[in-house]
């Protein structure tokens, strides 16, 4: 495989496994904590570390998502999604947070998230106006405005 760009990653801790991709194709990169903490209690929210600090490219970003293995077991991110931005270099966090109504094994080494390094670009600036310029068909329309299903 020819990858665009080498990601610098610093090893903050000797438990620490790189990401990696798990299957050609895949989006998402796992990412892994270094805690054994036993067991979350249902609706307990915990922080842990994976032992990494990385170095995203200027105009990339890298997003934090959750293993849907983990998701249908009812253990998810507590934030839902994190965000690296390029200018952080410390160590990666992750939130979970056990919504189910069960207590849930966790181990060290566990797969608990995806990491996902995709382009962005800073192209936004603000103008304040009375009216938008263009009226559209939906104008104001909020939830099921477009209609249902």
């Amino acid at each position: 495989m020819n990858y665009l760009h080498k990601v610098r990653v610093k090893v903050l801790n000797p438990a620490a496994k790189l990401p990696e991709y798990k299957t050609p194709g895949a989006a998402g990169m796992d990412l892994r904590i270094i805690e054994d903490i036993g067991f979350m209690l249902p609706g307990e929210v915990m922080k842990f570390g994976t032992g990494l600090a990385v170095e995203v490219p200027v105009g990339y970003v890298g997003l934090i998502v959750p293993r849907s293995g983990l998701g249908s077991q009812g253990l998810v991110l507590g934030n839902l999604v994190g965000t690296i931005d390029s200018d952080y270099q410390g160590e990666i966090f992750l939130t979970l947070w056990n919504r189910s109504d069960r207590k849930i094994k966790i181990n060290a080494g566990d797969r608990v998230a995806q990491l996902i390094i995709i382009p962005h670009a800073e192209v936004v600036s603000w103008e304040q106006v009375e009216e938008f310029g263009v009226k559209t068909t939906r104008g104001e329309g909020g939830f099921g405005s477009t209609g249902v299903g």
